[in-house]
């Protein structure tokens, strides 16, 4: 008999996943998403703020959704976005032009310029007869609304915008190092996660 085990100190090598889940757009898709929304109407363009956000700033969904209106600014001439982190964290971002133009559209239509303190992105208010800030199961209703209009058949959510966004910013000769910072990973394995441009060679 063998009182103590002599292997149980031993540990197996650990699992390490490399790659991500979370279903992507490709270039196409995504501009068929944000072209197949009707500007016409306050909330068509809410959607595509809120989605160009996402796309464009790698962010977590959570953190565009706790944006209040003057987390939007201008900074040398150009628009940036600030976003609040898990444990009191901020991170700073500058806008691609078009995204630029998606939140000032967006803002001048909700008459909100004014409302620094307020939410950024809102409800109707049709089912609560007031508009307040939008949650995560909104922002992912809407995805799923705007994809079925685009005709867009995979079954995407709130965080296949970020995962979109790194992988297309990979594609066009983005580096691993600045698509990190930009999504604030601490770990460039977590951002290695929403890279799916092996999808393509699996092709």
């Amino acid at each position: 008999m063998v009182e103590v085990n002599p292997a149980h100190a031993v540990r197996g090598p650990k699992h390490v996943v490399k790659k991500g889940r979370t279903p992507v757009l490709d270039r196409e898709e995504a501009r068929a998403l944000l072209l197949g929304i009707d500007t016409g109407s306050l909330v068509g363009l809410r959607d595509r703020a809120l989605i160009g956000t996402m796309i464009y700033t790698f962010a977590h969904v959570g953190a565009v959704l706790a944006m209040n209106v003057g987390d939007y600014f201008t900074q040398g001439r150009r628009g940036w976005v600030r976003f609040h982190e898990k444990g009191g964290k901020e991170h700073e971002a500058p806008c691609h032009h078009k995204l630029e133009a998606f939140l000032d559209e967006y803002i001048a239509a909700a008459g909100t310029a004014d409302d620094k303190d307020g939410p950024l992105f809102r409800t109707t208010g049709q089912r609560t007869g007031a508009s307040q800030r939008m949650t995560q199961s909104d922002a992912y209703r809407m995805i799923e609304r705007r994809a079925r209009a685009a005709g867009i058949k995979t079954k995407i959510g709130n965080h296949s915008l970020r995962a979109t966004g790194i992988t297309d910013y990979l594609k066009s000769g983005g580096t691993l190092e600045h698509a990190q910072e930009m999504a604030n990973h601490s770990s460039p394995r977590t951002t290695k996660l929403y890279d799916r441009r092996t999808d393509e060679t699996s092709l």
